[in-house]
């Protein structure tokens, strides 16, 4: 690890750095005392953003030009996961939406989509996670959503590949328990950013987050030690009654390998 005056500096990867949730993560990062490594599709976004942080705050920031969706830049940026010496933290901040309904959405869109959601975090999740656990500290934080926890007509599959970030980083973290891995989901509501395009948002304006307020209260959550951060959740016990009561349906599915009693009947005519 390169030493700055005798302190050891620290590098963070993020994704979808060019804009919104992405940009406002660099920022916080970099104030934080990180070096950064951004990556996203718009080069000139990139730059202009790497500039205005090295200047301001004085971080040495990469910009690295990728599209997760692309099987070789993908491999590319986990070259950069394993090669940074001195990396501690990485940011899975890029998305797509890919919305629309079932009957007349692009299934490339959606195809692409989840090759960003879903392949591109859990490849970068699983190489930081190596990386982390051999020298037992650094931290991965995943971006899901609340429609990870409902099923939203003409968003199934972006609301799908949100409740694989949740289960996934939920899964990931009781595995680096112990090993001095933190793995964060965050779990936003409507946020202020490019996401809709030129569509209309189909929420009221009352229940949007700016991005900045988004990343300032995530990583509040990481300070306080959370794993699973709901930004705009006021009354904490309904995150605590809802694992109670998941904790109690999974404690009924693994009662008996036998079917329910109310399909009895019907097992009774199959067999």
């Amino acid at each position: 690890m390169h030493q700055n005056h005798g302190v050891e500096r620290r590098t963070a990867i993020v994704t979808g750095a060019s804009s919104g949730i992405g940009a406002a993560y660099a920022d916080r990062l970099a104030r934080r005392g990180f070096d950064l490594v951004l990556v996203a599709r718009r080069a000139d976004r990139l730059e202009a953003l790497a500039k205005e942080i090295a200047s301001s705050l004085g971080r040495q920031v990469r910009v690295v030009a990728a599209d997760l969706a692309c099987e070789s830049d993908l491999r590319r940026i986990e070259g950069i996961v394993e090669a940074t010496s001195d990396l501690s933290l990485i940011a899975n901040v890029a998305g797509t939406g890919a919305l629309g309904p079932a009957t007349s959405i692009n299934p490339s869109a959606v195809e692409a989509m989840l090759k960003v959601n879903v392949i591109a975090l859990t490849r970068l999740s699983l190489a930081a996670s190596r990386r982390f656990t051999a020298v037992g500290a650094g931290t991965i934080i995943n971006i899901g959503s609340i429609v990870a926890v409902m099923a939203v007509p003409g968003a199934g599959a972006y609301s799908g590949s949100k409740a694989y970030v949740f289960d996934f980083s939920r899964a990931l973290q009781a595995e680096a328990e112990g090993h001095g891995v933190t793995v964060q989901v965050v779990m936003p509501g409507p946020v202020y950013s490019e996401f809709f395009g030129e569509a209309p948002p189909p929420f009221p304006a009352g229940l949007f987050m700016s991005a900045d307020m988004l990343v300032d209260t995530a990583l509040a959550g990481l300070d306080r030690g959370e794993t699973v951060t709901f930004p705009t959740l006021h009354d904490s016990d309904r995150w605590d009654a809802f694992e109670a009561a998941r904790k109690q349906l999974v404690h009924g599915l693994l009662q008996t390998g036998l079917p329910a009693q109310r399909y009895a009947s019907q097992s009774a005519i199959m067999e």
